[in-house]
C-alpha cells in the first residue's frame, strides 16, 4: 500500500510540472497562432454583443491540449511499454470472464433463433 501512494505522489508531482510546461506552450504559442485566425489581439479579449467567449474559448483549447499532450506523452508510451514487458516475460493478459446473465441470455438468444 505505501507504494502506491508514493506512486501517486510522484505523479502528481510530475503531472503539475507537465502541466506548467504544456500550459506555457499553450499560452505563448499556440492561443496567439488561434487569436491571429479570428483577427484578434487576444484570444480572451474576444467578445461578441458583450459576452466575453474568448476567455472560455481559451480555456476550452488549453484543457484540451494538456490533455492530449498528457495522453500521448504519458500514457500512450507507456500502455507501449507495458505491453513489450509483458511480451517479453510471456504474461498474458487474462480472458474476460463472461457475466453469467449474459451467458444466460445468449442461451436462450440462441434456443429461440434455433427454433425459427
Amino acid at each position: 500500500m505505501q507504494g502506491n501512494v508514493i506512486d501517486l505522489a510522484v505523479a502528481v508531482v510530475i503531472g503539475t510540472a507537465f502541466n506548467a510546461v504544456v500550459d506555457s506552450i499553450v499560452k505563448g504559442l499556440l492561443t496567439p497562432l488561434i487569436a491571429r485566425i479570428f483577427n484578434a489581439k487576444d484570444l480572451a479579449g474576444m467578445t461578441w454583443e458583450g459576452f466575453a467567449y474568448g476567455s472560455v474559448l481559451a480555456a476550452i483549447i488549453n484543457f484540451v491540449l494538456v490533455a492530449g499532450a498528457i495522453y500521448f506523452v504519458v500514457v500512450v508510451p507507456m500502455n507501449h511499454l507495458i505491453e513489450r514487458r509483458n511480451a517479453k516475460l510471456g504474461i498474458k493478459e487474462p480472458e474476460a470472464e463472461v457475466d453469467p446473465q449474459i451467458a444466460l441470455l445468449t442461451e436462450i438468444r440462441d434456443s429461440l433463433a434455433a427454433r425459427n
